[in-house]
């Protein structure tokens, strides 16, 4: 029995479209059938309007046009479609699914900002008022929506319950640029007759303490506000509007500090009961201000909010050599603790967080100025619960203080936060040690993408910086859905880039230590992720929309490299964190800098071109293709002698030149390939690249034909290598390759952070070499699956998934042989290509296929070339490969 289902409809890249900010928003949909090869032919699509399509002769799922006509602010709409094969088969319909847009237009805000009085407000980083109004509503409530933002950090309550789940909401974006609402439906939440809303506030990034060598406070305003809007439609068809305006009230909460660096206090003795229900006595509270505020500056989320992910338990409770009681939570996160506490009133219990140990003590040397300490006064009425609300630490360990009695089991839970992405990718191996490597990879991506992508959860820096996401977003967007996060993100960067007049080495940009400038291998985030997201979510609008910040950049870049071509003048940042580089000068790497900066704007010309080919810029791509070609031959000119070596001769520099294609002549490539391995040969297999290099110097020893080179580097368990901080205990990626030391004790340096997830951006190499997974078309629509199994591992497998389903790729070798299965989603195809049989590949369409070849790896050699040398891996070519279809 044969099956055809096509799912309900997406849009755009929302998972809850609930007041997206897409007036005609883009339709995808996946489908799932046991029809070996299928695909499709035709769709169809209805509206709830009664608009129909008819069959389109089309084989797009992703992101297809908007088929009616443009939603206007507050409209609601259903769509459902169907499809066709080429095979004649055709669907049933699928489920209906609902989208509603948000406020579109400036004018449709009628909220003003209400400002709790100067008094109530302290110094930054201070308590966090109470806001509250009452309303009668005159009849039962057909539907109802709020839309709220503030100046700062906001939490709603409607009639005493918590509205939404968002944390730190409204999130970080360039407040000056944008800043976003979330819409929510409230109609459970209100009933006739006498209601209340209330809000808690906080300074967050718009009043509060951001940045390191002591921040900047006020970056965005002197005084935080609310914006809230709630809609109700009555069952007759009438309507009213509630708004942030005059009649609302303000006074003192229980929060009586609350920064995102140093933590926050509560003092439950001051808990108003009954604060957001109606019938409340609130005569001693104050009149709020009235701000103005500019709501063009308002937007819609375009991916979601950050909130709580899941729940940790101590995984045990420890004393330290000084008698101070720690929790180890067994993994490093991002998030808070959760207690459930019963004591005397005005006991306080403190709790203060970090990432390691040192000699068995809380180490909070690395968090710098950033005390991440958070203190709960008890109120001493029966069993009491908190979590702090706008605070957040990078941790695994907490050091509890002031604790009434033993801790119990259940007392106290790390809640993990991050932005509610949602999850596409995996990796397996036979190698416990790479899996816990990968797994590291994931938890400092889940630590680090709180809304905007940082560097780091738990110092006081936490920025966006650029430079980490430009290496790192390959692996990003394989292992989360994360396009609508990283599309608001760069709307900042092309924000604060069009004002600065260059991309900031981090977004959102506040001064600091140093002046807005181009730096080179950072400010090429501005054209490096759109098109990663492009290749990856197949998403040409994306594209669109940056491409005037893309431009800018390559031109700017250009315009620094002068007639000559070659960017040798400026600030850079270089090789950033070269494992040669002294604790304390990270910059001072072996890869001459204006040499990284001249590949990079080679790089980026080149994808700029691509791009415009892609939106039918075609004056613009011949144009960039042409300055790409000029800066190669003058990097090629300036940088590598006759014989392929290059200046500086390190494997950064091998590794950029062989990648970015910018050495001419087969013969010299290869011969720059041969001295890159004999390089990596000197350095025992042990790592030596920083930012820059790292992601590029395993593909480019494949590329120089030393896969097992590539392997050995990658099994490397000595310092400096990606499984040392494994075999340290580390649970995330360190900044440094040797954040913690052999002998246990932290890096003296200044910059030590045990979750910093750019030099995890190997992972990728996993997924789409070891596994061999990778994208072969924008969004999968083609698959390629390449495999290069090594380095003795039994097998390897990965799965994403992809905008058109689930793709799948696992090896296994035993007995001479590898068995290879594929699994390919409806709607794409795949080229198989086997090891050992590059020009045999294999085209398949949908289905689950299984290949079989012969295959040897050296690393099972009882002799091998050398002491921990893999030697070449000997795949044998078989004339009896298999393919067998066993449908999707």
């Amino acid at each position: 029995m044969t099956f055809l289902n096509v799912t309900a409809p997406g849009y755009e890249h929302h998972r809850d479209p609930l007041g997206i900010g897409e007036s005609v928003p883009r339709l995808s949909w996946t489908v799932r059938t046991d029809l070996p090869g299928w695909a499709q032919r035709a769709y169809e699509i209805e509206l709830d309007d009664g608009t129909a399509t008819g069959p389109i002769e089309s084989e797009q799922s992703v992101l297809v046009s908007w088929p009616g006509t443009a939603l206007t602010s507050r409209e609601r709409r259903g769509a459902r479609v169907r499809v066709y094969g080429h095979d004649d088969s055709v669907s049933g319909w699928s489920p209906w699914s609902w989208v509603e847009a948000g406020l579109l237009e400036a004018a449709d805000w009628r909220a003003e900002a209400a400002a709790p009085p100067v008094e109530l407000l302290g110094a930054p980083d201070g308590p966090a008022p109470l806001l509250r109004r009452e309303f009668t509503l005159r009849g039962p409530v057909a539907s109802a929506r709020l839309y709220v933002t503030a100046h700062g950090l906001y939490e709603v309550e409607l009639n005493g319950r918590r509205v939404g789940d968002d944390v730190l909401a409204p999130g970080w974006t360039s407040y000056s640029h944008r800043l976003r609402y979330r819409t929510f439906d409230v109609t459970e939440l209100l009933h006739e007759g006498g209601n209340a809303v209330g809000a808690w506030l906080a300074d967050g990034w718009y009043r509060g303490k951001v940045g390191f060598e002591g921040g900047r406070t006020r970056i965005y305003g002197e005084r935080t506000a609310l914006i809230a809007q709630l809609e109700i439609r009555y069952a007759d068809g009438t309507s009213e509007t509630v708004v942030t305006d005059g009649g609302w009230r303000c006074a003192p909460g229980p929060v009586t500090a609350a920064s995102l660096y140093e933590g926050e206090r509560h003092d439950a003795r001051l808990e108003q009961r009954g604060w957001s229900l109606p019938g409340f006595d609130d005569s001693a509270w104050q009149p709020v201000c009235v701000l103005g505020h500019d709501p063009a500056l308002l937007v819609a989320p375009s991916g979601p909010p950050v909130r709580r992910i899941e729940q940790r338990d101590p995984v045990k409770i420890v004393s330290s050599p000084s008698g101070k009681t720690i929790l180890d939570f067994g993994q490093n996160i991002a998030g808070r603790l959760r207690l459930r506490v019963r004591g005397e009133a005005g006991r306080t219990v403190t709790l203060r967080h970090a990432e390691v140990l040192e000699d068995g003590e809380l180490c909070v040397r690395p968090l710098r100025a950033a005390s991440s300490v958070d203190a709960y006064t008890l109120r001493g009425e029966g069993v009491e619960e908190w979590e702090p609300r706008f605070t957040l630490h990078g941790f695994r360990y907490a050091e509890v203080d002031g604790w009434p009695g033993p801790i119990e089991h259940g007392a106290i839970h790390a809640v993990v936060c991050h932005t509610g992405m949602e999850r596409t990718g995996w990796f397996d191996s036979s190698d416990e040690t790479l899996d816990r490597l990968h797994e590291n990879v994931l938890w400092s991506m889940r630590g680090n993408f709180v809304d905007i992508p940082t560097d780091c959860p738990q110092r006081d820096e936490r920025l966006g910086w650029t430079g980490d996401i430009q290496v790192f977003a390959p692996t990003a967007t394989f292992l989360y859905d994360c396009a609508g996060m990283l599309a608001s993100w760069l709307a900042d960067l092309a924000a604060e880039q069009a004002e600065l007049g260059t991309v900031p080495v981090y977004v959102p940009w506040i001064p600091l230590l140093f002046p807005a400038e181009p730096v080179a291998a950072w400010g090429d985030a501005a054209v490096i992720v759109p098109w990663t997201l492009y290749e990856r979510y197949g998403d040409p609008e994306l594209l669109r929309r940056q491409y005037p910040s893309m431009r800018a950049w390559v031109d700017q870049c250009a315009e620094r490299a002068g007639d000559g071509h070659l960017w040798d003048s400026g600030f850079q940042l270089g090789d950033w964190l070269d494992p040669a580089a002294p604790p304390d000068r990270p910059f001072d790497a072996r890869t001459d800098r204006s040499l990284v900066a001249t590949a990079y704007l080679a790089r980026s010309a080149r994808l700029l071109s691509q791009a415009a080919a892609v939106l039918g810029e075609e004056k613009d791509h011949r144009r960039y293709d042409d300055l790409a070609d000029r800066v190669c031959a003058a990097f090629d000119t300036e940088y590598v002698s006759p014989s392929g070596r290059l200046v500086g001769d390190s494997q950064t520099a091998y590794a950029l030149a062989l990648r970015f294609g910018l050495i001419s002549g087969d013969g010299r490539r290869a011969r720059a390939g041969r001295r890159l391995v004999e390089l990596v040969r000197e350095s025992g297999h042990r790592i030596g690249t920083g930012f820059v290099g790292t992601p590029l110097i395993c593909d480019a020893l494949v590329e120089a034909g030393a896969a097992d080179d590539a392997y050995h580097l990658l099994m490397q368990r000595e310092c400096p290598s990606w499984l040392y901080p494994v075999t340290m205990g580390a649970t995330t990626v360190w900044e440094r390759w040797d954040s913690l030391l052999p002998d246990g004790s932290v890096n003296p340096g200044d910059m030590t952070s045990f979750n910093h997830y750019a030099l995890g951006a190997v992972a990728d190499w996993l997924h789409r070499t070891v596994a061999g997974l990778a994208p072969a078309a924008p969004g999968y629509r083609r698959i390629l699956v390449r495999p290069l199994p090594g380095g003795g591992l039994r097998h390897a497998s990965a799965a994403h998934r992809t905008p058109y389903g689930r793709a799948e790729v696992r090896w296994e070798r035993a007995g001479g042989r590898l068995d290879l299965e594929v699994v390919v989603p409806a709607g794409a195809t795949a080229t198989v290509v086997l090891p050992g049989e590059p020009d045999r590949p294999v085209e398949v369409g949908a289905g689950h296929h299984r290949f079989t070849c012969a295959f040897r790896d050296a690393a099972d050699d009882p002799v091998a070339e050398r002491p921990g040398f893999f030697g070449p891996s000997r795949p044998q070519p078989d004339d009896t490969v298999d393919l067998v279809a066993e449908g999707a």
